[in-house]
């Protein structure tokens, strides 16, 4: 049986990987969710090969190669212990959609059921990042590397009539009960 992957993606500080592990939480043993930064970092914290190799670019804002991300992805959607995978922060550019369409074209072991776009405006988005304790520099980098895809991602998820739009603009437990809702009205397995 194929793992069923939702991705969550968004600006920076637009809320995506707060909303996947509410939702997880909320069915737990049903839900599993992956921030694609944490999978980074605790490849780096572990030292491991892939950490190594990581490790230079995310220090610096820069997205990890598509490869090393999409290889690190597969492996972990494979291992989660539950049917229902969310995944924050992929894909975070154009050629990682097209390695990893490319990959579930030829796969059988994960299936994508729908793309979460959460959206906030700019300002918003800068001002909860900031709030976290994050850099201003490091921000705006991230935002120009998530623009300079935005367009290509949203164009070929909404041509394969998976991408959904949600207000991250709204209070927490307004987005995450429009989420759920969806998630659940796409999965009756949860």
């Amino acid at each position: 049986m194929p793992k069923k992957l939702i991705l969550l993606i968004g600006a920076p500080g637009s809320g995506k990987s707060t909303d996947a592990k509410l939702i997880a939480e909320k069915h737990t043993g049903k839900v599993t969710s992956y921030s694609t930064g944490d999978l980074i970092k605790d490849e780096i914290r572990k030292e491991t090969g892939i950490g190594n190799i990581a490790k230079s670019f995310f220090e610096k804002g820069d997205l990890v190669p598509t490869q090393v991300i999409v290889e690190l992805i597969v492996d972990a959607v494979k291992k989660a212990p539950t049917e229902v995978v969310i995944l924050d922060g992929f894909p975070g550019k154009e050629k990682q959609l097209q390695y990893f369409c490319d990959y579930i074209f030829k796969n059988d072991k994960i299936s994508i059921l729908s793309v979460l776009e959460i959206k906030v405006n700019d300002d918003l988005a800068k001002e909860r990042w900031l709030a976290s304790g994050k850099s201003e520099e490091i921000f705006e980098h991230e935002m120009r590397s998530y623009k300079g895809s935005l367009a290509e991602i949203e164009a070929h998820y909404n041509d394969k009539h998976t991408l959904t739009v949600i207000d991250g603009e709204r209070d927490l437990d307004v987005v995450i009960a429009d989420i759920d809702t969806y998630i659940e009205s796409i999965c009756t397995s949860i």
